[in-house]
């Protein structure tokens, strides 16, 4: 019998895959038997990366283009025959308060956190059988907020938002929409903070498990919402954030 987490014969296309959470959950579907199609801006850091996943015995192809650049995405389309699985994990994030941005920063950052999600999705659906997956990577702001990070906020909770949508539309094409709600993760985007001891005492009160996340501790939940185990959830969001958002 088939594993249910075997993605072998899969193909997963995984942006902003270069480092961090992207990397990770690169990996985890590529020892999961998944070919993996890792994307970010960077030809160079890309070749990097795939070389660490092809020496774990993973097929991984680079793909470098700008998801918010509709000429460059639509080429990339075009040299993707098959697709069944995306993460839209690539994100942007401005920490200002609100009377600090100027309405056109807020646009980009809106570009990069839902409208390239968006775009993505609707195009890898063209591309999926009965068996898509889509995962999108949210975060626990989009459910809980603090002062200095509201349009990051605002944009994933409209990606939450967007996973909902987009599971009720694809639905009766056999196209399962989920997502990621990570928590703190020590990736390299969070080197500055991760031995701030104000920041550890804050996540030992905070977190049930009372630490940071360690960026290999995604790639499981990716995995399964990418396998036939998840085959009937559509439009839910797993959170990965060591208990932070349910507990008191």
């Amino acid at each position: 019998m088939t594993h249910p987490f075997d993605l072998s014969g899969k193909t997963a296309l995984i942006t902003g895959a270069s480092r961090g959470l992207g990397f990770e959950m690169a990996k985890s579907l590529g020892k999961a038997g998944a070919t993996v199609i890792l994307n970010a801006r960077s030809n160079k850091t890309l070749k990097i990366s795939c070389e660490k996943l092809q020496a774990l015995n993973i097929t991984a192809i680079p793909m470098a283009f700008d998801v918010t650049d509709t000429d460059a995405l639509e080429d990339a389309f075009t040299r993707i025959p098959q697709l069944d699985i995306l993460v839209n994990n690539v994100g942007s994030r401005d920490r200002r308060t609100i009377n600090d941005f100027e309405l056109e920063d807020v646009r980009n950052l809106f570009n990069s956190n839902l409208v390239a999600p968006f775009d993505l999705a609707r195009r890898a659906a063209k591309l999926m059988d009965q068996n898509g997956r889509i995962i999108n990577i949210t975060s626990i702001a989009g459910d809980i907020a603090r002062t200095g990070d509201a349009i990051y906020t605002a944009s994933k909770a409209g990606l939450t938002g967007l996973t909902k949508a987009l599971a009720a539309e694809l639905g009766p094409n056999g196209i399962t929409v989920n997502a990621i709600a990570p928590g703190f993760f020590a990736t390299e985007a969070n080197k500055e903070m991760i031995n701030d001891e104000t920041i550890l005492s804050f996540l030992e009160k905070r977190t049930s498990i009372g630490r940071w996340g360690q960026p290999q501790e995604i790639g499981g939940a990716c995995v399964f919402l990418a396998s036939s185990a998840a085959s009937y959830i559509t439009g839910q969001i797993i959170t990965v954030d060591g208990g932070m958002t349910s507990h008191f």
